[in-house]
């Protein structure tokens, strides 16, 4: 019990060892010294709330806020102390952020809650004593026996025991877990994969050994021990035996799979990846404004309290006969009064803090977020795919950014590959109408004859058709695939009998390219792989497949040919083989691959290898020992593979074309006028990547490009960077552009990081080729913390992309052939790159101005407010009385002036889009936060305060000197007087923000007419009927009572005028004669 407890509250961790053991059908020893170990249950739980922590754990998130704290006390204060005014002018307010925005936290959260009982009680076939029995997903427990049909997906991470297939494969789809839609193969071991039927799995007996659970999806490390006839057979497990919750199954009747890792240990659950909070500038900015008014508000109230004791310090003022103490108040403590006095004088201006900005802003940012999933221009027809917001807080940053880091493969280009030419054996050849041509002969051999291929070029198209982990589907399953021939002629044959599917476009594109040349890969089934070569037919037997991986670069497979001889092809980067071959033509290959890439080209090697008997021995022995490794599995295995991939022989190399998007050349452009700088950062070989920044306009032909290439150590790198800073000095050339390699990167942030800035910072272009997922957020955290702190963006299709694009202030994720795993993590997700221009140029432009001047008139409108409170104090002798009435504080900012600045703020274009795209330009004048600069922010604060004076003295003036304005001689008493304070103010803010509206809508009109009409409305209907729930009828007939004097018409219009008239004035004068570029485009017609 207490260890249970221990577990609840987090100290004991339930996995003490490294391993979990788990029993096959929960068949546990009969001894008794077996401890069961705890596992979690099915549950999957992405919700954030239960009907119990609602209420407290919602109302703590949302008193983090500085305002909402901050208002919190306030409210207390007016409960514990005799305040000017009600609690309900604090509370109110309060109460209306803090419910809104718990109804829409808990709102999403119900949508989580429904999805995830949606999951929890899907139902799913589990093996119990001896018969199938129909349960739900939740009840499912590690150690289970689970039956998966066709198309259904995987309820928890399953060890496959076994499928329909004889030989126990299984084909699965990822799509929901890394977006890659190719068909993977998973395995089941020979021990298990008979057992096909329920009785024979009721007979099993086996136990799983595996790792605890980890986040990582393409790492598995176990071994499974089956007992036969009382002997005990151990075969390793790895990824390629693992099923994983949310995998779905494909062109399967059928599998049995263990229930290895369940609910929140399966690692589809251990990726729900809770990203970092980002903050956008304008939101720190906001900050810094409110620690500034809280500043002003205690400089009000500590001045008030003074200068009402200064006041009070004649006995006159301090006990005035119509106004004697009480005992109690002339005995209590002065400190004590003096605090009393002051909390009140903090009461009564706190309106200054705005509380609903929080609440507008949120709402702003999320209604706002619908225009980019709208817009039309950032829809793909093609993809039918239309651009998603995920973190609709970053909006307004999207009109900031400075530097984006660009991906190249998928990002900047298709993805889509094309093979074009190959060397082998120290030739060039390239394919022309589905023949293999040596380079400088024409093809000139009459169609259908068999071209003439022999020793190296046929090994090379062998290797080229079986190194790989290529599946083929069959459109029409009931064609004979063993038996009959199911090809029509022997060159290539009708797409409608088989279709490739690959995890990689370059497998795909490689292996199609030697179908059409005459060497067919027709069949893979367990471990038989078929080729075709010219009609003949070869059955390779596939022995061992040493998968890919991004350190080692490369991937091989281990063959037994049709003749009885072991066989390991090899294909990779051209830097993960060339060092590892022997024979072959290797300088004349690198010759050849270097060509490849100048011409933009992706490039690969293939190297084979042949192995004796003896040979063939020690390597099965040693990868056997390496894959049932339970500890360094991994480390084990990287031994093995280079133990195996030496002495390669080099059959040749291939070259693949990766065709660019559309108008990439346009967006890059528009992107340089626009003060942004591009980098690209790619994991090809650098001529390649140079050939394609070149063709995509990324860098210019005019351009002096510097090369910080294959630097050895550290000396030698910062003498190259040295080098390069006094050439960008002394040429005096427009634009430089550099290139950069992995090796040389790291050499240059480990030790040179502001040398390495300075060169960057002066470059209109950097290129960084040959870079590591990690690197690529290395090189952005690098902007993003240097002194200047500049906006970043990241954009990128990959799962390599994953930790630049969660590293950059924004990340966008491209709806690309690599799968959603760049979109799942990004903040936007657009089809195409060149939708950036528009994202950035048009939407990042509107969000930003709107925003700004969301918040400054938010702060404006509350000086207004709150000012002529603090200069009545001087009038009524400090006595905390308040101008206005409880009623008119408290919906001040609720109803009288919230809508026009939200509707404001959802539709305002200071330009027309087309302007803003054609006008790249543009985008400048709102960089480094010009908008919310301390100069901005000062102005928009000191036209509050002028505003506020203006009401107060004018109102003042008015009724100052004769406060019988009305034809029987009736006075104004000092409610009508706040009153016509309030109403001027009413008019002013609002005029004051459709002078600032540049882009009118019905719904702008609406709603800043219909705020004042809903001001008089209001004020004539509360003011016309005594309230039996008020205690006090202050405001009884008082607005009516004010709108019957000529004279308060008069000063409401004189008043408004005198305000805004100045504005107007410094408006047209600022225009003519100092007009931004925004401005002069107003006036263009949009072309």
């Amino acid at each position: 019990m207490l260890r249970w407890i221990r577990q609840q509250l987090g100290f004991d961790p339930p996995h003490q060892s490294d391993t979990r053991t788990v029993y096959v059908a929960n068949r546990f020893p009969e001894h008794g010294h077996y401890i069961p170990q705890r596992f979690a249950d099915n549950r999957i739980i992405s919700s954030k709330y239960t009907i119990w922590n609602f209420v407290p754990k919602n109302l703590f998130e949302q008193f983090r806020r500085i305002a909402n704290f901050y208002f919190l006390v306030i409210f207390l204060v007016q409960l514990m102390i005799d305040t000017p005014t009600s609690p309900v002018t604090s509370g109110l307010p309060l109460f209306f952020v803090i419910t809104v925005t718990a109804i829409k936290q808990g709102y999403e959260d119900w949508l989580r809650h429904k999805a995830d009982n949606e999951v929890n009680g899907a139902p799913v076939f589990v093996v119990r004593s001896g018969s199938l029995v129909q349960t739900r997903s939740k009840n499912i427990r590690v150690g289970d026996i689970v039956r998966v049909a066709k198309d259904e997906t995987f309820p928890a991470d399953l060890a496959l025991l076994s499928s329909d297939r004889g030989d126990g494969t299984c084909h699965i789809t990822t799509a929901s877990l890394d977006g890659e839609t190719n068909l993977k193969t998973h395995y089941s071991v020979a021990e298990t994969a008979v057992c096909q039927s329920v009785s024979q799995l009721e007979s099993l007996q086996a136990v799983v050994e595996c790792q605890q659970p980890e986040a990582d999806l393409y790492r598995f490390v176990g071994r499974i021990t089956v007992t036969q006839h009382g002997e005990e057979i151990v075969r390793p497990l790895g990824p390629e035996n693992l099923l994983l919750r949310g995998a779905r199954l494909k062109n399967t009747k059928e599998i049995f799979g263990v229930a290895v890792y369940t609910g929140m240990e399966s690692k589809m659950a251990l990726n729900y990846k809770c990203k970092s909070q980002k903050r956008s500038a304008v939101e720190k900015s906001m900050n810094t404004f409110l620690i500034i008014y809280l500043g002003i508000l205690l400089f009000e109230a500590v001045l008030s309290t003074i200068l009402k004791y200064a006041w009070q310090a004649e006995d006159k003022w301090d006990e005035p006969f119509y106004n004697q103490k009480t005992e109690q108040e002339r005995n209590s403590s002065p400190i004590l009064k003096f605090i009393s006095d002051f909390l009140a004088f903090l009461v009564l201006y706190n309106f200054i803090i705005p509380i609903s900005l929080y609440v507008t802003v949120e709402m702003q940012k999320f209604l706002g977020s619908f225009f980019i999933g709208w817009d039309l221009d950032l829809y793909h027809e093609e993809s039918d795919q239309k651009a998603q917001v995920n973190t609709s807080d970053l909006n307004e940053e999207l009109g900031q950014v400075e530097y984006v880091f660009t991906d190249k493969t998928g990002t900047l280009t298709e993805n889509e590959m094309h093979f074009r030419e190959c060397s082998i054996n120290g030739t060039k050849y390239r394919e022309v109408n589905g023949k293999l041509v040596p380079e400088g002969m024409t093809d000139d051999t009459p169609d259908g004859s068999t071209p003439h291929l022999i020793g190296e070029e046929l090994l090379f198209l062998k290797a080229v058709s079986l190194c790989h982990t290529v599946q083929i589907s069959y459109d029409q399953p009931d064609c004979p695939v063993g038996g009959g021939d199911p090809f029509s002629h022997a060159n290539g044959f009708s797409s409608n009998h088989m279709e490739y599917y690959a995890s990689s476009p370059d497998e795909k594109a490689l292996v199609e390219a030697t179908k059409r040349i005459g060497v067919t890969f027709t069949r893979s089934s367990g471990d038989t792989m078929e080729i075709k070569t010219f009609g003949k037919s070869e059955k390779y037997k596939l022995l061992h497949v040493l998968e890919f991986d991004s350190d080692r670069r490369r991937m091989s497979v281990i063959l037994q040919t049709p003749s009885g001889g072991q066989v390991l092809f090899s294909k990779g980067a051209e830097s993960a083989i060339l060092p590892f071959t022997t024979s072959g033509e290797i300088e004349k290959t690198r010759l050849h691959v270097d060509e490849f890439a100048l011409k933009g080209l992706r490039t690969l090697v293939v190297a084979c290898r042949h192995f004796s008997p003896e040979e063939y021995i020690d390597v099965d022995r040693h990868l056997n020992a390496a894959r049932t490794a339970l500890q360094q599995r991994e480390e084990r295995l990287q031994e093995a593979f280079s133990y195996i991939e030496r002495d390669l022989h080099l059959l040749g190399a291939t070259g693949v074309e990766d065709k660019l998007q559309d108008k990439v050349q346009e967006t890059i452009e528009a992107l340089r006028l626009a003060g942004i700088k591009v980098w690209v950062l790619t994991g090809d070989k650098h001529e390649t990547a140079v050939s394609v920044s070149l063709s995509c306009g990324h860098f210019h032909r005019t351009m002096n490009i510097l090369e910080l290439l294959q630097q050895r150590s550290d000396n030698e790198c910062a003498e190259q960077l040295r080098r390069l800073a006094r050439r960008i000095k002394e040429d005096h050339v427009i634009q430089h552009g550099l290139v950069v390699d992995g090796a040389s990167l790291s050499l240059a942030l480990r030790e040179h990081e502001k040398l390495f800035m300075e060169v960057c910072k002066n470059c209109s272009a950097v290129l960084c080729c040959r870079m590591a997922p990690l690197q690529k957020a290395k090189v952005v955290r690098l902007f993003k913390t240097s002194p200047e702190k500049p906006i970043t963006l990241a954009i990128g299709d990959g799962a390599n992309d994953v930790s630049m694009i969660q590293e950059a202030h924004v990340g966008i994720g491209i709806m690309g052939k690599e799968g959603r795993q760049a979109v799942r993590n990004s903040d936007y997700a657009i089809a195409r790159f060149k939708f950036l221009a528009k994202l950035l140029l048009v939407h990042g432009h509107f969000y930003y101005i709107r925003i700004a001047t969301l918040v400054q008139y938010f702060f404006y409108k509350n000086v207004c407010f709150i000012t002529p409170q603090f200069l009545y104090q001087f009038f009524c002798l400090f006595s905390q009385q308040t101008l206005y009435d409880s009623v008119y504080l408290t919906l001040y900012n609720i109803c009288f002036t919230s809508l026009p600045i939200l509707v404001y703020s959802l539709f305002e274009q200071l330009v027309h889009p087309h302007v803003l795209q054609n006008k790249p330009g543009l985008y400048r004048d709102i960089s480094k936060n010009s908008l919310l600069s301390f100069r901005t922010f000062l102005y928009w604060t000191l036209l509050g305060f002028c505003h506020a004076f203006i009401f107060f003295f004018g109102s003042y003036i008015l009724m100052g000197e004769d406060t019988t304005l009305m034809g029987n001689g009736q006075m104004f008493g000092n409610w009508t007087f706040g009153t016509l304070v309030f109403t001027v103010m009413v008019i002013t803010v609002t005029l004051k923000l459709a002078l600032e509206t540049h882009f009118w809508t019905w719904m702008n009109h609406f709603v800043t007419w219909g705020s004042i009409a809903f001001y008089f409305i209001f004020s004539l209907f509360y003011g016309g009927i005594i309230w039996p729930f008020l205690h006090t009828q202050d405001m009884y007939f008082v607005f009516v009572h004010l709108l019957s004097s000529g004279s308060a018409w008069f000063a409401i219009i004189i008043i408004v005028i005198t305000c805004l008239f100045p504005d107007v004035v410094k408006k047209i004068f600022y225009r003519h004669l100092q007009p931004t570029g925004t401005q002069k485009s107003q006036h263009g017609p949009p072309s």
